[in-house]
């Protein structure tokens, strides 16, 4: 007993301090990009119906965009943290370079994406034409902020593979700050600022016209900008930035950087997007079931959307703490970070279900006054409970082995894990059943899908981290 406790207080205990310090700003930092879609269609709601709608429509297209671009340039993460646990600064700049010019072609591609294909996704999807025409619009302005978030995007990672997660999380938080008055300005114009504050406002700005789901647009690229010059002047002066020298030089686009950044990053980028599309495509199928049923997942989903928060972010800091063991050539200690951290993610699955237990009927209540709606939802934060554990140790899983750089079979696994066993088996349970067991179980068969994928993709990651960790525990090699 004495042994454990001194190995607790001299290995763990100071371990997971550093890993919390890490995976607090973090979440903090999502949060807080989170929050402007949040505010973007809160703000357009107030204003009517057509603009709410252009909002929503058109974040279900920049969004999933978004973290594509966010998952690929999260393989600078790991390849920064292990030169610097290498100390091999001078290798750092080239490869952030390398980061930069790839956000800047994925920017200008999302933005292309966006101003040439949104009308006939429109039509395909038979939004109606007021809608499409101010969604179109919305578009139109905010793919301009594309290239700034993905440049925000991978000085982030940068510096958190440095192991300075604190900065994305203010400069988020100053993202947010210019974009919640931008949005009100520019939605509601001269009328809005005259209803806030009265008459003394200026007659120039009383004159300002309310743009709508345009002007919601301009303040999201705005702010997306905004990020990315924040970010980029910190880099410049941040003190632990100065053995890299950032911007002392660009250096030119090399096929040895773009193709280490393109093998790591670019699975992770495929992963997200395939979560991302699991979600997307499970609330079309459900579409027909009914309002209440919709509503119902839509409350239940978002609820648990803000709790994933905690083990995402835990993930991300493993991910930085797994690569800079790694980089000193200690492939012991990585393997005692990752348990580690795989044992946190296991405290805060606890936590989440519990406060899913024990607040679930309360936050519902927040969100919706129909009964009915609260029955079903709290049915579903039920199922919500048991996947917890999978959820939570799936995700820190793959920040392990994308700290190994390992993030090909990760894709694979997602792949097979979400879309064929989560997807298709809820699909199937919502629609057919569990053969002569039961009839269509609805969306509690959806559910009951998901808890299958994410265990699927939760015993599949552990047995690859594992084989990967023991390999290079076995061969005791430099990982470069």
């Amino acid at each position: 007993m004495g042994h454990l406790t001194f190995r607790w207080k001299t290995r763990y205990w100071p371990e997971t301090r550093l890993l919390a310090s890490l995976a607090l700003p973090i979440c903090g930092a999502q949060l807080a990009q989170g929050s402007m879609s949040v505010v973007d269609i809160m703000m357009t709601g107030r204003l009517n119906a057509t603009a709410l709608a252009a909002v929503s429509v058109g974040s279900s297209l920049w969004m999933p965009l978004m973290l594509f671009m966010t998952g690929t340039l999260m393989g600078l993460t790991p390849i920064v943290a292990q030169l610097l646990g290498g100390q091999r600064h001078a290798d750092i700049r080239p490869a952030v370079h390398q980061a930069l010019w790839v956000a800047l072609v994925l920017g200008a591609a999302s933005a292309g994406l966006l101003w040439l294909t949104v009308t006939p996704v429109f039509a395909l999807m038979e939004v109606p034409r007021e809608v499409a025409s101010a969604s179109s619009a919305y578009l139109s302005a905010l793919a301009f902020g594309m290239p700034g978030v993905a440049l925000f995007q991978a000085l982030r990672a940068f510096s958190d593979g440095m192991n300075h997660t604190r900065p994305a999380l203010w400069i988020s938080l100053i993202g947010l700050g210019v974009n919640i008055p931008s949005n009100y300005l520019l939605i509601y114009g001269g009328d809005g600022l005259t209803a806030l504050l009265g008459n003394n406002v200026p007659d120039v700005l009383q004159q300002l016209p309310s743009l709508g789901a345009f002007g919601c647009g301009i303040a999201t690229a705005v702010s997306m900008w905004t990020m990315a010059l924040a970010m980029a002047f910190y880099t410049s002066r941040g003190r632990a930035y100065a053995p890299v020298n950032l911007w002392q030089r660009m250096t030119r686009p090399q096929a040895s950087g773009l193709r280490e950044l393109t093998v790591v990053g670019l699975p992770i980028g495929i992963a997200i997007f395939v979560e991302v599309t699991l979600f997307t495509l499970i609330a079309l199928f459900i579409a027909s079931l009914g309002e209440i049923t919709v509503a119902a997942h839509q409350v239940a989903f978002s609820f648990t959307g803000i709790l994933f928060m905690l083990p995402l972010s835990l993930s991300m800091a493993l991910t930085i703490r797994v690569g800079n063991t790694l980089g000193q050539n200690r492939p012991d200690l990585a393997r005692l970070v990752a348990g580690n951290g795989i044992a946190i993610s296991l405290v805060v699955a606890a936590i989440n279900s519990t406060l899913l237990w024990t607040a679930g009927t309360w936050v519902i209540s927040l969100y919706t006054a129909n009964p009915e709606v609260q029955r079903l939802a709290a049915s579903l934060l039920t199922l919500a409970v048991f996947y917890q554990v999978s959820d939570s140790l799936q995700a820190n899983l793959a920040g392990a082995l994308r700290g190994y750089k390992d993030t090909r079979i990760v894709m694979l696994i997602t792949v097979l894990s979400y879309w064929c066993v989560g997807l298709g088996g809820g699909h199937w349970l919502g629609t057919q059943g569990a053969g002569s067991l039961t009839g269509p179980l609805g969306v509690h068969g959806y559910w009951l899908g998901l808890i299958a994928g994410l265990s699927t993709a939760a015993i599949l990651l552990g047995w690859r981290l594992q084989a990967v960790s023991r390999r290079l525990r076995a061969r005791q090699e430099p990982v470069t």
